[in-house]
């Protein structure tokens, strides 16, 4: 089964000469939580309509009108493992 987990990015990331925040780069909406970025998971939506509609209720609430195109969302088959490698912890200024 395929499912669609919502987030929303709140950014607090001061980048680029101008200090201004990035919202969006390339890649998509921008996260860097060690720079202070919030994420939020909205939910775990079964369809992109559910998805696209929960977005559209969003907007309207205080925080996540204030970045409307910061939120994002991926197909995800359930029972599924991610992070199978594991990870390294980098220690502060390294």
């Amino acid at each position: 089964m395929i499912v669609y987990p919502l987030w929303h990015v709140s950014h607090q990331n001061e980048a680029g000469d101008d200090s201004s925040t990035v919202h969006i780069d390339e890649s998509g909406v921008f996260c860097d939580e060690a720079d202070g970025d919030d994420v939020k998971l909205l939910g775990i939506y079964s369809t992109l309509e559910r998805v696209e509609e929960r977005v559209r209720q969003a907007r309207l609430l205080p925080g996540f009108r204030d970045e409307p195109e910061c939120f994002y969302f991926d197909a995800c088959k359930l029972d599924e493992d991610h992070w199978s490698e594991g990870f390294v912890r980098v220690p502060p200024g390294v």
